[in-house]
This record gives structure tokens, sequence and C-alpha cells, in this order.
């Protein structure tokens, strides 16, 4: 089968004979059909995680083989797979399962290909109503859903640091309970996407850090982003990291201490509402698309999202799957 594979000798390649994938017991496989290039997918070129393999782990496919019930279904699917037996999956946290697997991250292959496997606990349907175009945003919606699961914003003066694809995401999201949310970045085009969706932005050479804001997200992708989160938090306010990023460069973390300042790491989040509100249109995300490829061109795709000028690069598996 066709897939972009990934190691630390050969790089970055399009293999056009990579062998298909067979499900594990409790496993489905899947025809892929939209994918999405995250941010995750592009430190992993820079050595994040030490992976090899096929990467990709935003998608929409249909299943192909496994139960009953899942077989020629639209679906989207959780990328962390637990072993399910340790102590932290019986305490609900296999998100968090040393043993796990995560998909196209973490010792399992993933879905940046024509097939791909996932557990069918990690499945969710998607409406007939929804398409790919929009589902294929799920998994980095539910990530900026994460947010309000883990820091009270009811009221909150929000700051969202990174115009990119999760900052806006995270902007978007976050304006539902906060009293004001401030998206900083800066590419004009980018800023200029989130003003024509509503939201308050500033270019960050415009932007004066004055310690007021309560809860700052940091979605830079950048060891200078946490950086700046400091100087723009309050005494005693949080911030959020949603950034990960393969770096070396070390920082002065004595603010968090001084300031007292609480800090939150944010991953993976709730698919069921991420789901509901791409249904709903509550949450417009089609305006972030900047670049489509087919995927024989993946590798091309990913230089497109490392350009700090795209924002949302889908990768069309299969043709006419897109709208």
């Amino acid at each position: 089968m066709k897939a972009i594979f990934f190691d630390n000798d050969r790089g970055l390649e399009f293999r056009a004979d990579y062998p298909s994938p067979s499900p594990c017991p409790g496993d489905v496989l899947i025809a892929v059909e939209t994918i999405g290039v995250c941010r995750t997918d592009l430190e992993i070129l820079n050595g994040y995680m030490g992976f090899v393999g096929v990467i990709g782990h935003e998608f929409v496919g249909t299943v192909i083989e496994g139960p009953d019930e899942w077989v020629s279904k639209r679906v989207v699917a959780e990328i962390n797979c637990p072993c399910g037996d340790c102590e932290l999956c019986g305490a609900g946290l296999g998100n968090h399962c040393p043993h796990r697997g995560v998909l196209g991250i973490l010792g399992r292959d993933g879905a940046m290909a024509e097939l791909t496997t996932v557990p069918a606990a990690n499945l969710h349907r998607i409406p007939d109503s929804l398409s790919n175009d929009r589902a294929v945003f799920t998994e980095p919606l539910a990530a900026a859903l994460r947010i309000a699961e883990q820091v009270n914003i009811e009221g909150a003066r929000v700051v969202v640091l990174g115009d990119g694809r999760l900052g806006q995401l995270c902007a978007r999201a976050l304006t539902i309970g906060a009293s004001s949310v401030l998206l900083v970045g800066k590419h004009d085009s980018k800023l200029q996407i989130a003003a024509d969706a509503g939201m308050d932005v500033r270019r960050v050479d415009r932007f004066a850090p004055d310690r007021s804001a309560d809860v700052v997200v940091d979605a830079t992708g950048r060891a200078e982003g946490f950086e700046l989160a400091m100087r723009t938090v309050r005494p005693t306010g949080t911030i959020v990291l949603k950034s990960t990023f393969a770096t070396d460069s070390g920082m002065n973390l004595a603010p968090i201490v001084i300031d007292e300042i609480n800090v939150v790491g944010s991953r993976c989040g709730p698919f069921a509402p991420a789901v509901a509100a791409l249904d709903s249109g509550d949450i417009e995300v089609t305006d972030l698309i900047s670049h489509r490829f087919d995927l024989d061109r993946g590798a091309e795709a990913l230089h497109a999202a490392g350009d700090g000028r795209s924002l949302k690069v889908l990768i069309d598996v299969r043709k006419g799957v897109s709208s």
C-alpha cells in the first residue's frame, strides 16, 4: 500500500509498497480517506519521541474489517492505545498508560497511508451530515476542548499564544465560557483569518504583556512561547502548555516560583463533544484549511505544513471524499 514513512536515517519518504497492516484482536482495519497534518508530525521529523514508522494521527476513514457494528461506518479514532491492564488504565487514565502505543507517534504505525488499524474501543462514528473536511479536525479540536476540562475558564481573561493550527482552535473553543480571548501571533494572514471569524487578535510585536491574563495558553510550538507566557500571566494565574517540541534550549523557570504560577500540561481531549461541535457548526474550522495534497505528495504536504504561512494541510487519500 501507499504510505508516508519516517526514520532518522532515511528521513521522510513516500512508499508505494509499504506492507498493508493486519488488525490484531480487538482492532479494526480502516480505509483512510482524509488526513490532517499536525504540528506533532513536524516535530517527529525533528526527532521528537524517536519515532520510526508511518506518521499521522488525525484522520477520517471507513472501517472495512472488524466487528459487524463497525464495518462500513465512517469514523475518527482516539490516538492513544492503552494496555487496559495497568494501574493507570484501571483508574481511567488510559491516555497516560506507560505501556500505551500512540498512533503515528509512539510504537504504532499511523494513518498517513491507505490503510491503518486502531482498537475498536477508540472509534467514534461520524454523522452523515459531517463532511470529512470538518471531521478531520476532531482530534485537534478535542485537544482544544481539553483545556476547559482542566482549568476553570468561566469569566477568565484568556490569552492564546500562537496563531497556527492548534492556537486557532484553542482560541475558538475558549470563547465559550471565557470573558475575553486574545489570540497573539506573528502572521498577518493567519491573524486575519481569526479576525474574520470574530476573534480579537494582536501581532506579537505589538503585544505588551502586562501580567494580567488569568489563563495563558502556549500553542506556539517553541520554547520562547513559554517564556512569553510567563510574562503574560498574572501572579497565581495558569499557563496551559499545548506545545510539544524537540529542543535542547534551557529557560529561566524562576517566575513560576516567584509568581506562584500554575502550569498545566494539556494533551488529548474528548472526542464526543468535538464531533458534536463540528457537526452543529458551533465551532467553524474549514476556513483554516490552506492546502491539500494527494497521498503520493504526502512528503510535500508535510513540508507545506512546516511553512509558517500555512494553516491546516490536508491529505486526500481517496478522490471525491473531501467535501
